[in-house]
This record gives C-alpha cells, structure tokens and sequence, in this order.
C-alpha cells in the first residue's frame, strides 16, 4: 500500500485520465442461492454471503451451495456492498456469492493494482454507509461509478511487477498457515487422548 500511494496517490505524475472504477474492472453483484442448496459438507461451490466470513485477506469455507448464482473467481477482489460497505477480502479460488458482496475483476489482468485501487477507495466507500438509512448499502452502477484517476499502463505494470509476487507469497504463507492447522487439529485431539506417545521424544 506504501507503494501504491508513492506511485499514485502522492505523485505528482500529470500522466493520468480521470475515469471510473468501471474503466479498470469488471464489477459482479452477488445473488444468494436457494436456502435448501447450502451445506457445510463440501458439496459444490465455495459460496460467502458477505464478509462474517472474512479473514485477513481470504475469506474461510464455512457454506457450500449446489446452486450457485453469481462467481467470483480467484484473485477477485471481494467486497462488502451492505452494511459495512468497503471491506475487502480477495478470492482465494473460484467460488458463489452471495448478496452481501460484489466481486472487482480486473479488466487488464492487473489483480494487485485493483486490490491496492481498491483499499485506496475506502473513503468514498465510506459514504455509503448509513446515508440517509439504518443499514449502508452501495449497488452496481454507484460503484461503476466511483471516480478515479487512471494512470499509463506502463506504470501499472511497473506497480504490477512488483505488487503481485508479494501479494502471491501472502498467497503462499496463507496455503502453508492452513496444511499446519490441519496437522494441529488432526494431532491435538490424539496427543490429549494418548493415542499417540511422545513421552520418549527428547527436544
């Protein structure tokens, strides 16, 4: 994000087209399956209802659905459009979402810069949140609409070529976060029993 913002947001680069967040990506509304598809058995897609199952930067399973609507697919960044609207996460495989999110997928294959565009937005974002209602909301043609400044391709790509191999290894950090987490659930429980012996194991 420090990159991002000495590349474009602090810049003084006069190389830019004022344009929409409808210029640079591709913006998926999610629709909710029928409530009898869900099940929590690995049974078809991936699918996210809004970002209660968020992490850090890719949302957990918890749902699967047989009767996907809306996809998103990996690297999409996924957004929360109700209440809160701006938070992000990023697709980490190709999965069903549903009405509480929306999916931004590049139109260029520049995943990262639309990740970093993204954050960057939260502002605006910010606005959609409780105005004039109870609960924020923002929908397709508001965030379309959503005015940025787009720079040369060139410096996307120079922001690209470095932005995507640490977003990728954050990627690769998260895989091996959850092989070590399945060792630990599968070990515990047979430690705590003593099914396993580790008593002769000397550290």
């Amino acid at each position: 994000m420090a990159l991002y913002a000495e590349m474009f947001l602090n810049s003084s680069d006069n190389n830019v087209t004022s344009g929409t967040l409808s210029d640079i990506a591709v913006i998926t509304m999610g629709q909710s399956p029928s409530g009898n598809s869900y099940n929590e058995d690995g049974v078809g897609e991936v699918f996210y209802q809004g970002r209660a199952e968020f992490g850090f930067r890719f949302p957990k399973r918890r749902l699967f659905t047989t009767e996907p609507k809306r996809m998103a697919e990996t690297g999409d960044v996924l957004l929360s459009v109700r209440a809160p609207v701006g938070d992000l996460n990023v697709a980490y495989e190709s999965c069903c979402i549903g009405r509480g999110l929306g999916a931004i997928h590049s139109k260029t294959g520049h995943s990262s810069f639309v990740l970093y565009t993204m954050f960057a937005l939260k502002s605006q974002l910010d606005v959609f949140n409780g105005e004039g209602t109870v609960f924020g909301s923002i929908n397709r043609d508001a965030l379309n609409a959503i005015p940025i400044d787009v720079p040369l391709v060139t410096k996307i790509d120079r922001f690209e070529a470095v932005a995507h191999p640490i977003d990728e290894l954050i990627r690769t950090n998260y895989e091996e976060n959850c092989r070590l987490e399945a060792i630990r659930d599968s070990l515990l429980p047979k430690l705590m029993s003593g099914e396993i012996d580790v008593s002769a194991v000397q550290l």
